[in-house]
């Protein structure tokens, strides 16, 4: 099925539709129908809270888990992929929609929502023609987590004053501090009584009971309590009213566009990336592995379309993808009837979710988005690399003290800092050959008894060897030839995939001052890319088939043939 896959993405367009129709098993219909309703007992709920996170009523988070969840469905490669939207998703569109339409009215922001939603399906489309799809591994994990973590701290913030029952003037970070600190003694304890409430409820929930719709059961006994006992009168603030039936039409405002294709852009990115994490991480043996640009068609479509009904942006979801295949997911079937229950509530349950408090909604998101903060892995990154754990901190300081808008900027350009400091320090390994082997490795106290070769200096840089890195290169190299005082330099470039045009010239100048010192430099184990390079330079003719070599066996072999002959060059030995 796989190779029939990539013959017809390969030839022309194809709906990923066909394959698993074409698969279906009837043994995988109930558990397929189960896991769509279990799933979208999680995703109901956390898709209206989302909504309420970034500015919009509840009844978008509704309309963005129906209209990309079938979409998805159609054209997406990933068989348990659930698609709505995310606490990341709706931070960035909060962000961007208070920047063209902040204190905007409801009509207002309906069209400002369409337009941002349509350029982030616009853009994510633009990028599969492009075939972007290595993007998803754009910004590196340490980067990633540092910018979760700064989003749940803003997200948290963000949701408290709802919790708490206060009405706080949005600022800087420090200025909602501020304004939470000074405005606590003013919180209405009814409001505070329910969130609390809810977040106990979830919290036992998932921890004994992990496979229960935790968040429906959350969000039905706060909108019983409600009609129960009439929290209204004690303060308690809920959605109110919530249009029944289908999402009217909203066009988008092309005015709009130069304002907010930035923001499109950083959340097309994170929408791609959650999309393709949550993806592979649940692919179960023998199913295929989601294609990034396919994924990127899926959801530039889902979001395209749900921009004109009503949508914010949309992406695959870890939690509800988690969801959907513990509890049984074979194909997109269980999406489908995801996005069903969804129609069903619009159609029918608008009523009752009016009567849900917004402290309810403000702990789910709370509950829900404080888990991308993993302190774990923070640890993890430093116990492995102090250099990486500091570029998670600078990330989410980023996000934090920056907005999260200017913080995907941030992780971006951390990405590309550290990734050039990576590229720009290559190592560069002394090797000698482990007794009685021929077995070479870098020199290490570990192992003391490795032979060594006076006279043979053995180097092993690693990596792409090109203008950035090379200089670096050479100042490691050079105090390790003045300290061993060798007659021969090999470099062992088994682990060099690719030498630019600089580089190659910096080896030819070094070549020759080494060469007229009585230093002969020998080059072992091109790869054929390199080899051809270097027989296509200067170099490859100086060098000549006499001091290139399959491997450091040759090399040694040869260099202590020379040793043998009295007065022989070691240029003239192979």
């Amino acid at each position: 099925m796989r190779d029939q896959f990539m013959t017809h993405h390969a030839t022309g367009f194809h709906l990923p539709l066909l394959d698993w129709v074409h698969e279906y098993q009837k043994s995988w219909l109930k558990p397929d129908v189960i896991a769509g309703v279990t799933a979208a007992a999680v995703v109901l709920p956390k898709a209206m809270a989302y909504a309420t996170v970034a500015g919009l009523p509840v009844q978008v988070g509704l309309y963005t888990a129906f209209v990309p969840m079938v979409i998805y469905a159609l054209f997406g490669t990933s068989r348990p992929l659930s698609v709505s939207t995310s606490a990341t998703l709706a931070i960035l569109t909060a962000a961007a929609l208070g920047q063209v339409v902040p204190g905007g009215g409801a009509a207002q922001l309906a069209i400002a929502t369409a337009t941002l939603t349509l350029l982030v399906g616009l853009i994510l489309l633009l990028a599969s023609l492009l075939r972007l799809g290595f993007v998803a591994n754009f910004i590196s994990e340490p980067v990633l987590t540092g910018f979760k973590g700064g989003i749940a701290i803003v997200i948290v913030l963000d949701q408290l004053p709802k919790l708490i029952g206060l009405h706080v003037v949005k600022g800087s970070f420090f200025h909602n501090v501020s304004a939470l600190l000074t405005g606590l003694p003013h919180a209405s304890i009814a409001t505070v009584v329910v969130g609390v409430a809810t977040i106990t409820i979830l919290v036992a929930l998932e921890h004994f009971y992990p496979k229960s719709p935790a968040p429906l059961i959350a969000v039905a006994c706060g909108i019983a309590s409600v009609a129960v006992f009439g929290l209204q009168r004690y303060g308690v603030s809920v959605v109110g009213h919530i249009p029944t039936g289908l999402p009217s039409l909203v066009l988008p405002d092309p005015s709009l566009i130069e304002g907010l294709w930035p923001a499109a852009v950083g959340i097309a990115l994170m929408s791609f990336t959650e999309t393709i994490a949550s993806g592979r991480a649940f692919v179960q043996s023998g199913e295929p592995m989601p294609l990034p640009n396919r994924e990127l068609v899926a959801t530039g479509l889902g979001n395209a379309a749900g921009a004109l009904l009503g949508s914010m942006p949309a992406g695959g979801g870890t939690t509800q993808t988690a969801v959907n295949r513990l509890v049984g997911a074979h194909s997109q079937l269980a999406e489908l009837v995801t996005a069903a229950v969804t129609l069903g509530t619009m159609l029918l349950l608008a009523p009752l979710i009016g009567l849900m408090p917004h402290a309810t909604l403000a702990a789910v998101v709370i509950v829900y988005s404080i888990g991308l903060l993993k302190p774990a892995e923070f640890r993890a990154i430093l116990a492995i690399r102090r250099t990486e754990f500091i570029w998670a901190l600078v990330a989410l300081a980023g996000v934090v003290l920056l907005g999260t808008l200017n913080g995907i900027l941030v992780a971006i350009l951390v990405s590309l800092v550290a990734l050039a400091y990576q590229v720009s320090d290559p190592p560069v390994y002394e090797l000698r050959r482990m007794r009685g082997t021929n077995v070479f490795r870098p020199v290490s106290d570990q192992y003391p008894d490795d032979e060594e070769f006076p006279g043979l200096l053995l180097l092993r840089p690693e990596g792409r060897i090109f203008f950035v890195n090379a200089s670096n290169i050479g100042h490691k190299i050079v105090p390790l030839i003045e300290r061993t005082h060798p007659t021969v330099v090999a470099l062992d470039m088994r682990a060099v995939f690719d030498l630019e045009y600089t580089a190659l010239t910096m080896l030819t100048e070094a070549e020759k001052k080494y060469r007229d010192r009585g230093v002969s430099l020998w080059l072992v184990g091109l790869s054929p890319e390199v080899a051809a390079i270097v027989d296509n330079a200067p170099l490859g003719k100086t060098l000549g088939h006499e001091r290139i070599f399959l491997n450091l066996e040759q090399a040694l072999a040869a260099w202590q043939g020379s040793q043998q002959k009295p007065g022989a060059s070691t240029e003239a030995v192979s």
